[in-house]
């Protein structure tokens, strides 16, 4: 599998967004874990070290000896866009175009009273709606790009 992986998902998939993603910002991106020294030692170690509960063993017992324990024993943790400050802020004269209570009725599928209605509830830091608002503004997005 890990085979199969070097061949087709990382080059076909993973690799490619990778580096979509940092070219579109300016930024270089460097995979260590993809050395050929690094994927050849991993390639000799027994499944059981590798998959299920030892998960990333080797990495693990390296970062032992470098890194203090609280740093490396921890659940995983993503990072959120901060999509909500975004759109009170950057985005903001992008998002009033999509909603426009006018448009919104004048393309008529959706209602603008409650689209309205949460966008003042989320500027207002009342609460933050930015996953709603963004599927709004990415479905009103996509019905700009595809034209009546």
């Amino acid at each position: 599998m890990m085979a199969i992986d070097a061949r087709t998902y990382l080059p076909d998939d993973i690799l490619v967004k990778v580096d979509r993603a940092t070219m579109d910002v300016g930024l270089e991106a460097r995979v260590p874990f993809l050395d050929h020294r690094v994927v050849e030692l991993a390639s000799t170690l027994p499944t059981e070290l590798t998959f299920g509960g030892a998960g990333k063993w080797a990495l693990r017992s390296v970062l032992d000896r470098y890194v203090p324990a609280e740093l490396v024993d921890r659940p995983k943790a993503g990072f959120d866009l901060p999509i909500g400050e975004w759109l009170r802020g950057p985005l903001r004269p992008w998002a009033e175009e999509l909603l426009d209570p006018a448009r919104l009725r004048r393309e008529g599928y959706l209602q603008p009273e409650p689209v309205s209605a949460v966008w003042r509830e989320h500027l207002s830091r009342r609460r933050s709606h930015e996953y709603r608002l963004w599927t709004v503004l990415m479905f009103q997005s996509w019905l700009e790009a595809t034209g009546p």
